[in-house]
């Protein structure tokens, strides 16, 4: 079913070397903020004292935060478990203190502007566990890339599995550099944000490469130069993708709106993913085939002749 028919062909890779020189410079942009300002990890990679503090009446998040800043502790991290009567409050580390002192410190503020305050739980984030955690946040990176490579590599010719890789890639360190460059906390959810993002982004690659790669099969396509069988297959897929990917974000957002500081990390990079992974499945992979040297040799083998039985 298509609610959004597009009759005539939209010129894309038209426009293609100008896509890809946007997608360099803001890629070359990401690296740069990655390198100079780096990621904000949050306490579970960095280590530090989690607190789960109970309250009788709903508590105000916001006055929560501005009353702990009065410790001068850092960056303190305060979000709602289930309901606001349980919050949980992440402390940094903090030199020659303990997670006793630190925890007993909040304690203290809190039981000053509000009655009725009760510690059900601290627990220590030592940074060795930090460093495991940034160890096997990475290995599962590294993992999910390697398995996508493969799954490529077998189900298209090489051009297409290097464009797909390539595109994925600039989604995963666009997202990075968007919260190096805003100093936003880098926390596990956020990881399963980006590792949601490959998965997303690399099948509205395959959804796009498989309509490329049978356009080049289609009788009424012969005769046509490669850029417009890409812009058919690309105009062809824009009703699912409007579809899909409108739905998805509206979600997304919708999270991000309404899902709190817990989901905040996690909506933001599926926020930011789900956009630039339709960018780059459009205009970043597909002129990446044409300057690859796509074209209908590398697809369509020629039918070889029966040679006839000399009798």
């Amino acid at each position: 079913m298509e609610f959004f028919k597009i009759k005539r062909d939209i010129p894309f890779m038209s426009y293609g070397k100008l896509t890809t020189a946007i997608s360099l410079i803001t890629f070359i942009l990401a690296v740069f903020f990655l390198v100079t300002r780096g990621l904000n990890f949050s306490v579970e990679f960095t280590g530090g004292t989690v607190m789960e503090v109970e309250f009788k009446q709903s508590a105000d998040l916001n006055r929560i935060r501005n009353e702990l800043d009065e410790l001068k502790l850092g960056e303190i991290q305060v979000q709602a478990l289930g309901t606001n009567k349980q919050v949980m409050i992440r402390l940094p580390n903090k030199a020659n203190f303990t997670s006793a002192q630190l925890s007993n410190q909040v304690m203290d503020v809190l039981k000053k502007h509000q009655q009725g305050v009760i510690l059900r739980q601290v627990e220590f984030i030592g940074p060795q566990v930090g460093e495991e955690l940034v160890t096997h946040g990475l290995l599962a990176l590294a993992m999910v890339v390697v398995g996508i490579i493969i799954y490529l590599s077998m189900r298209f010719e090489w051009r297409f599995a290097v464009s797909a890789i390539i595109a994925n890639m600039h989604d995963v360190v666009i997202i990075l550099g968007c919260f190096a460059f805003f100093h936003w906390e880098f926390s596990l959810t956020v990881l399963a944000g980006i590792l949601a993002v490959l998965g997303y982004s690399v099948n509205e690659s395959v959804v796009v490469f498989d309509r490329i790669r049978e356009n080049f099969h289609k009788p009424q396509m012969r005769g046509k130069s490669v850029p417009a069988i890409i812009d058919n297959a690309i105009t062809a897929t824009m009703s699912r993708t409007i579809i899909t990917h409108g739905s998805t974000e509206a979600m997304v957002i919708s999270m991000l709106i309404f899902g709190g500081a817990a989901l905040h990390g996690f909506a933001m990079a599926l926020t930011i993913g789900i956009v630039f992974g339709i960018y780059s499945s459009v205009l970043v992979a597909s002129p990446l085939l044409i300057m690859f040297g796509l074209n209908r040799q590398n697809l369509v083998k020629p039918q070889k002749k029966k040679e006839e039985a000399v009798v």
